[in-house]
């Protein structure tokens, strides 16, 4: 139940991992991790709590050192040139990182100022307008909702034009409504030319955003492939003589229940 990985021989790919290993003493997190992501796209990371996924994006952008294996992101290698690469990438952790004090045009700004960049009100007042924000940039953050909150702080992580963008379940905690505006903020992205590489423990989210998906289990890559590459791994279902394609959820349960039951044996 396999699909054969991506190769990018010429280098071409935004995220380039072969073998990724991390362990914290006797717990093995990651276990031989190959991943390859196309630039301009969107690649969604999908596993349980405790998978591994967060672990990966540390790595990639250089908060943590792997056991073995080598990664580039951007072309840089993210070991030797982890300066270089924290240059060239933003990462969005699972909560949102903006001062409730400021406004949501200050926030901007002061992030601007922070990394030295000219015309700081103007880059803010665009990144107000390219995340359905103007009308709210004069307000303190404090009055946002959590839907705005996460769109700022994705605003926040594309001062300087970063061509990678990590960002880690960026709708944990959020209401239904606030996920659909985090999802248009992200495939805002995508149009723009940023490459995103997406964790999410949401079938949904990785269905509806994702140009590739990864299921990542137990530190392994189970799979790897688009969502019609996915579905074709397992026989579409007949109810009724109507034929039912499987949806992610059917491949995602499958592919893990088979994972845990070849550890068992």
């Amino acid at each position: 139940m396999s699909i054969p990985p991506t190769t990018d021989p010429a280098g071409r790919a935004a995220i380039h991992v072969r073998g990724l290993e991390k362990s914290f003493k006797q717990l093995t997190v990651l276990r031989g991790v190959d991943i390859d992501v196309a630039r301009g796209s969107i690649f969604a990371l999908l596993g349980s709590n405790g998978a591994g996924k967060t672990t990966l994006v540390k790595i990639l952008s250089t908060l943590l050192k792997a056991d073995a294996g080598s990664a580039e992101v951007n072309g840089l290698d993210v070991a030797s040139q982890a300066a270089e690469v924290r240059a060239s990438i933003s990462l969005t952790g699972q909560f949102a990182a903006v001062d409730e004090i400021l406004t949501g045009r200050e926030n901007l700004i002061l992030v601007a100022r922070l990394r030295h960049l000219k015309g700081p009100g103007a880059i803010a007042d665009d990144l107000l307008r390219r995340f359905s924000l103007t009308d709210a940039g004069a307000r303190r953050v404090a009055t946002y909702s959590g839907g705005m909150r996460r769109r700022l702080d994705i605003a926040m992580s594309l001062i300087g034009d970063p061509p990678v963008i990590f960002l880690d379940e960026p709708t944990t905690g959020l209401d239904p409504e606030a996920r659909l505006e985090v999802w248009r903020a992200v495939r805002e992205l995508a149009r723009g030319g940023t490459t995103v590489l997406l964790t999410t423990q949401y079938l949904d989210e990785a269905e509806q955003l994702a140009d590739r998906i990864a299921i990542l289990h137990d530190g392994r890559i189970l799979v790897n492939g688009t969502l019609d590459e996915l579905k074709r791994l397992l026989p579409p279902a007949k109810v009724e003589y109507v034929e039912k394609q499987p949806t992610l959820e059917d491949v995602f349960l499958t592919l893990v229940g088979t994972a845990k039951s070849g550890e068992q044996r």
